[in-house]
């Protein structure tokens, strides 16, 4: 899996944990949850789900097929 590839799962699932964050808090306790706790929970997601990717993208071979 490419940078760009990994960098645009990241963001996603960091928009996802953000907005189940939001939600999750509203129902708890009926007020919104503050945009810099959003961004937390979405940082603090994001950094597993870039380890995760950067684990199971295979590494690269060299192009140097000698069959």
């Amino acid at each position: 899996m490419s940078l760009w590839q990994r960098l645009v799962v990241t963001l996603v699932a960091m928009f996802i944990a953000s907005y189940l964050a939001g939600l999750i808090w509203q129902a708890l306790f009926s007020v919104t949850l503050p945009s810099y706790a959003g961004g937390m929970v979405g940082g603090l997601a994001a950094i597993p789900v870039w380890e995760l990717l950067k684990q199971v993208s295979p590494k690269r071979q060299g192009r140097n097929d000698s069959s």
